[in-house]
């Protein structure tokens, strides 16, 4: 029998991103949108924590929770992956295909302003579900189209769907984990859109090649259905929950309550410390969205890379990206450790990463696909490493209860960044591209992080706090 409702468990999706704004000096990674938890680090902090005298259930929750957000990475990589050969198995332009992809983020933006009510309405087990089969449905239902409107029907649902992924999975962790373990957990199960990354460049083309596109699309979407019955299985708020212990119950709500009071997007505007970050996330997501949607493209036209050879290519590319998500957070977190201030550290380690990508402007001039490889790598590290640091900057600059509100900003600009990228990339590649129709596009990939440095620096000289009234 179930028994009452704890006024601990009563989380909404606004307080659990305020009370998850503790950096880790692991990865200091951030949620979803640019993602990029480091899974090697997540592994690694897993192990020297799980084991706590409490009780371990939470982290069996925490591992779900790993596991669906691996499920909406490899959902949202697939169209990417299969992207040159539905080209020519549908006479696509690359403008088609970039008007298809564009409408997975107007969803996805959408999807993000009202997941949260969504969730906090009707509880995380029954809206984490229902985003979870509405995106894998979505997933699925790629393999039954056959038009441009089609498949842009289907990316935008699939966007709507996915918007639900991180919100859901925040609010799922303030409701089973104390604050000091907050972060960790965040760390650990966002992690699974690098493995994701990962995954779906082994998994895609060998789907393509054995079984055809079709079932491509319907295997994956399917890996989220079998997911829903291990979340039913398993998931119930710790409350309610038959197998937890006692004693894991009293720590999972061992912190005091909190009173937050919501401050409302409008009154952060004023500040320089939000159009900051909001300007930097508008100009960098998008870059990294474009990364996921146009590399597998821009590989076939530069390298001839056929779909069969997509894997070891795209595997070293994610897998150093996971790297760079650990290297700059700790990076950041070495130099504020060892006697600098947080402004120093964090543009420091921010002026690393911005001049670390700018070689990818020359990708377009080599001709050894494994150089081209190590210069998008380097790249899509020294993004991860970008993309923790500044996320983290949001809870160096605001109180925590605008925290959430303000990472919501940012999240909005990205997607608006991706749509505009996508549209211009559509523009530059015209109907018939080759590899130097890229090379516009790499220059602003590789200008866009040191102008964004450039712009936090001249609004936020020593990132001051912003004093927000509440």
């Amino acid at each position: 029998m179930s028994s009452p409702r704890d006024p601990k468990s009563e989380h909404t999706v606004a307080d659990a991103i305020h009370a998850t704004q503790e950096p880790i000096s692991l990865s200091e990674n951030e949620g979803d949108q640019s993602t990029g938890a480091s899974a090697t680090g997540a592994v690694i902090a897993a192990a020297e924590n799980a084991g706590s005298p409490a009780g371990r259930y939470r982290w069996v929750i925490c591992a779900l929770l790993f596991f669906a957000t691996t499920v909406n990475y490899v959902d949202r990589l697939v169209f990417g992956i299969l992207g040159p050969e539905l080209q020519k198995t549908f006479g696509w332009t690359a403008r088609d295909y970039t008007d298809i992809v564009f409408w997975f983020e107007v969803a996805y933006a959408i999807g993000l302003l009202g997941a949260g009510r969504v969730l906090d309405a009707i509880g995380t087990r029954i809206g984490y579900a229902a985003s979870l089969t509405f995106w894998s449905m979505a997933s699925i239902l790629h393999a039954f189209m056959g038009s441009i409107a089609g498949f842009s029907v289907a990316r935008f649902l699939l966007g709507l769907g996915e918007a639900g992924n991180f919100p859901a999975a925040i609010k799922t962790v303030a409701e089973w984990f104390p604050k000091k373990e907050r972060a960790l957990a965040t760390g650990i199960f966002n992690a699974g859109s690098n493995v994701g990354a990962i995954i779906a460049p082994l998994a895609v083309p060998w789907l393509y090649i054995h079984w055809g596109w079709q079932w491509a699309f319907i295997m994956t979407g399917a890996l989220g259905l079998i997911w829903l019955v291990f979340w039913f299985v398993f998931y119930h708020i710790p409350t309610e929950h038959p197998k937890i212990s006692r004693e894991e119950l009293a720590y999972i709500q061992s912190d005091p309550p909190e009173p937050t009071v919501k401050i409302p997007w409008l009154r952060l505007l004023p500040h320089r410390q939000t159009w900051a970050f909001v300007i930097a996330k508008f100009a960098t997501d998008a870059i990294w969205r474009w990364y996921l949607y146009l590399l597998p493209l821009f590989f076939v036209e530069a390298f001839r890379l056929d779909i069969k050879n997509f894997g070891p290519p795209f595997v070293v590319i994610y897998v150093l990206a996971d790297v760079g998500s650990i290297g700059g957070g700790w990076l950041s977190s070495k130099l504020i450790k060892g006697g600098r201030s947080v402004n120093f550290g964090r543009k420091v380690a921010l002026l690393v990463c911005a001049l670390a990508v700018i070689p990818v402007v020359l990708v377009t001039h080599v001709e050894n696909m494994w150089i081209a490889v190590g210069l998008v790598g380097l790249a899509a590290a020294a993004h991860q490493g970008w993309s923790a640091n500044l996320f983290t900057t949001a809870s160096d600059m605001f109180p925590k209860q605008a925290v959430g509100s303000v990472v919501g900003l940012g999240g909005m600009a990205g997607a608006v960044g991706a749509m505009l990228i996508l549209k211009l990339t559509g523009w530059v590649l015209g109907d018939k591209p080759d590899a130097s129709s890229f090379a516009p596009l790499f220059i602003l990939a590789a200008s866009a992080y040191v102008v964004s440095l450039l712009i936090i620096h001249l609004l936020v000289p020593r990132l001051e706090p912003a004093r927000v009234e509440s």
